[in-house]
């Protein structure tokens, strides 16, 4: 498979000119990767306008991912997140009722601004579980299909993977989305390897209408290098114009290059590597639980171990480990083909037996909704102490970071139960309504 971005630049540099344009780094070479940074010159093509060769890599991409049209961002899938609602919204049958998106409440904080900024109210689809988990929203089709019945929703918006690596029924919740004729939206970014797999389970192979996968977290992608895949010929023509409303004009041409450059490596021998990596980690996964470890059934790239807490990752520190995340309640570790035997090794001789710790006890919270996000974040607002807080309105969402899922939705009132879940990740300031 041809590498047009990459091959353009590579060529450009090579050919060492006199730089009399933007950046201002001119290629100098101060971190070694200057010469390669280079802006929307004759022959680079235009992201938000593409015809030249950024349009030939991203076909490259809608070939090899199965999608009706891919678009590359520089900006994450946060970006791409805000287009897929924008995209749904203007779309969506027109009623003389305000705009309403059903989603499941561990949606990534990005979530929550798109429809602050484009004024639509979210009916918040909660998971089965009495017992409060950040990251998890355990739903089902059933689920869904109560929801979009109850909210009248234009579209509905999941996450799978979540953060933890749990997934959901893609499949029967695309269903059951087409069945009321509207458009399932899905937050894949820890899930661009999937359409990879022996048997692919990527959304857009599943269904959905769109979905974003962050390339850069499994993939072997700079940060920020993410995809918009499209599946839907009523949001395709669009697509651009939605992603460049959230966007800087500046997009990087590193993250452009690499982008290219991961479409021929998935096409030699991603899916073997990939295949070989899966028998390997499964194989840890084994002999962690044979350890005692509670390891749960996740996605295939992650190894998520449930009240690991800090201590277990500062256990995988004094063996050079550094975990993807880390909680009071679980620690994340993520995997790829990249990753090495001396990776595997550290981490068979760090975890040798699990630590005493319990559940956290915290129940899951339906807050209060006082306000929309929009006139929440819109508000004038003020910081206090948390503990201060009962009884106030959130002015901007509060995360746990990573995940960046948000604890409280701006708009939602603070109740005494929900001061101990910020107690408990360490929140100790928020912004709250004045």
């Amino acid at each position: 498979m041809k590498t047009p971005i990459f091959d353009f630049v590579k060529s450009y540099a090579d050919k060492n000119p006199s730089r009399l344009h933007m950046p201002g780094h001119k290629g100098a070479e101060l971190l070694g990767c200057e010469k390669y940074d280079i802006t929307e010159i004759s022959g680079a093509d235009s992201l938000f306008e593409a015809s030249g060769i950024i349009k030939e890599s991203e076909e490259n991409a809608a070939e090899l991912f199965g999608a009706l049209r891919t678009l590359y961002s520089t900006e994450g899938s946060t970006q791409s997140i805000k287009a897929m609602v924008y995209l749904a919204l203007k779309n969506r049958k027109v009623t003389d009722t305000k705009p309403v998106i059903a989603a499941t409440r561990n949606a990534h904080k990005s979530f929550v601004y798109a429809c602050a900024l484009l004024d639509i109210d979210i009916f918040w689809i909660y998971g089965r579980s009495d017992k409060f988990s950040l990251c998890e929203c355990g739903v089902t089709a059933e689920d869904i299909d109560n929801a979009i019945k109850e909210s009248d929703a234009f579209a509905v918006f999941v996450t799978s993977p979540d953060y933890l690596g749990n997934m959901l029924d893609i499949k029967a919740f695309s269903d059951t989305a087409h069945k009321h004729n509207i458009p399932l939206l899905v937050d894949n970014a820890h899930g661009a390897y999937l359409a990879f797999l022996e048997q692919n389970r990527h959304p857009i192979a599943l269904g959905a209408d769109m979905c974003c996968d962050s390339a850069h977290k499994t993939l072997p992608v700079l940060t920020g290098g993410a995809y918009l895949h499209i599946n839907n010929k009523d949001f395709a023509n669009d697509g651009k114009a939605a992603l460049s409303l959230f966007c800087s004009t500046s997009p990087s041409y590193l993250t452009l290059a690499s982008l290219d450059l991961a479409n021929k490596y998935l096409i030699e021998d991603y899916g073997k590597r990939l295949c070989e990596l899966i028998k390997k980690l499964n194989k840890l996964k084994e002999a962690l639980r044979g350890r005692g470890f509670t390891v749960l059934d996740t996605d295939p790239l992650k190894l998520t171990v449930k009240n690991g807490g800090i201590a277990l990752s500062r256990r995988l520190k004094e063996y050079n480990c550094e975990a993807e995340y880390e909680s009071p309640d679980f620690t994340v570790l993520m995997f790829t083909p990249e990753n090495e035997d001396k990776d595997f090794i550290a981490i068979e001789n760090a975890l040798t037996a699990p630590p005493s710790l319990k559940d956290n006890g915290l129940l899951a919270v339906r807050p209060k909704a006082v306000c929309s996000p929009r006139a929440a974040l819109f508000s004038k607002s003020e910081e206090v102490n948390t503990e201060d807080a009962c009884g106030r309105v959130l002015a901007d969402v509060s995360v746990s970071c990573p995940p960046a899922v948000p604890i409280l939705v701006s708009g939602e009132e603070i109740s005494e139960d929900s001061i101990n879940i910020f107690r408990y990740y360490g929140i100790k300031k928020i912004k709250v309504i004045k």
